[in-house]
């Protein structure tokens, strides 16, 4: 029995924002809950939609959990408070949104016949891997309470798998590119947004390898998680990424992609992480390569700067995480 209707948590998000729009352009019928802690004019393009439900709530409510599965086939699971920064502001809070209603939310939908649970790990779940490629089979060693949860969560879901409730948990690299609820903080929209509106870059360390993905592949890639045959998917994990590049590398696309002269000041770090997620599971095994390039996420940011679509974007809290969740001292 085909999918019909889907709930997305953190639908006003980064990604949750574009594959909002892909969803009912599939011709799903699509419910939302966001806390919208980053406006919700993110989903102003789809507001009127009648096969859109906004549900403005906190996952940590179980009465609007089960108000927003109701009647829902799938739920694509995004929301969290997500990046480590954040997380680290108010461990607790995080721990309760990235966990403990994680937890619920699992249970509720068993409870209430949603036959697939689609969750955006991270790929920050594997820690720093000397191995050349890091795989899915590969152990788990989490270095951040933040990405501790994320592993968390990838057992209780696994743990929830039965008949009739299908499980699918895809650990994403870094996303890039332009959204209606932008994000400036993540490594290729940083230096974009600093070659544009500074002219120049600066580049901690460099060597490092760092796995993106387009904005647009990422979306593509949940719409899809809806379409597979449970027997390709149930119980799977997989990485989702595209392109791993040296910090450096990214720097020099970026200048090249800029119109105008650009400096990059290279300066010592001590964060040398560095890894190089493989995607080739998810080739193989479900069909999935993505068709954007990093140069394309760039190409639409700067696009997007260039418009006036991202106003005062060095400054607005709205484009931070961090920035944010330390102005609204959400509890």
């Amino acid at each position: 029995m085909a999918i019909k209707t889907v709930l997305v948590t953190g639908g006003g998000g980064y990604v949750g924002s574009v594959l909002v729009p892909n969803l009912l352009l599939h011709g799903y019928k699509v419910k939302v809950l966001d806390l919208f802690l980053y406006g919700e004019e993110a989903l102003s393009g789809v507001a009127g939609n009648s096969n859109l439900q906004i549900i403005k709530g906190d996952i940590r409510d179980s009465a609007i959990l089960r108000f927003s599965v109701a009647d829902c086939d799938a739920v694509i699971h995004l929301a969290c408070i997500s990046n480590d920064p954040s997380f680290e502001l108010d461990p607790e809070l995080g721990k309760s949104i990235n966990y403990h209603a994680f937890v619920d939310l699992v249970e509720i939908a068993k409870e209430n016949g949603v036959r697939r649970f689609v969750y955006a790990s991270s790929s920050s779940v594997y820690g720093v891997k000397d191995d050349l490629e890091v795989t899915e089979d590969l152990s788990l060693e989490p270095l951040t309470d933040y990405s501790k949860c994320k592993a968390l969560c990838e057992d209780v879901l696994l743990n929830a798998r039965q008949p009739g409730f299908s499980v699918l948990i895809i650990r994403p690299a870094t996303v890039c590119g332009y959204s209606p609820r932008q994000r400036l903080d993540v490594i290729v929209n940083i230096l974009t947004n600093h070659a544009v509106n500074n002219g120049s870059i600066r580049v901690f360390g460099g060597e490092q390898k760092r796995p993106n993905i387009h904005i647009e592949d990422m979306a593509d890639l949940y719409v899809k998680s809806l379409e597979y045959p449970d027997e390709l998917i149930d119980g799977k994990i997989f990485n989702a990424g595209y392109e791993n590049q040296k910090v450096n590398e990214l720097a020099k696309i970026v200048q090249d992609a800029v119109d105008g002269d650009v400096s990059v000041e290279v300066v010592p770090t001590d964060d040398n992480r560095s890894y190089h997620v493989s995607s080739n599971k998810i080739r193989d095994e479900l069909g999935f390569e993505p068709k954007h390039s990093i140069e394309e996420a760039i190409h639409d940011l700067v696009a997007a700067f260039n418009s006036g679509l991202l106003p005062d974007p060095m400054n607005d809290d709205k484009y931070y995480n961090i920035k944010r969740m330390q102005r609204i001292d959400l509890k």
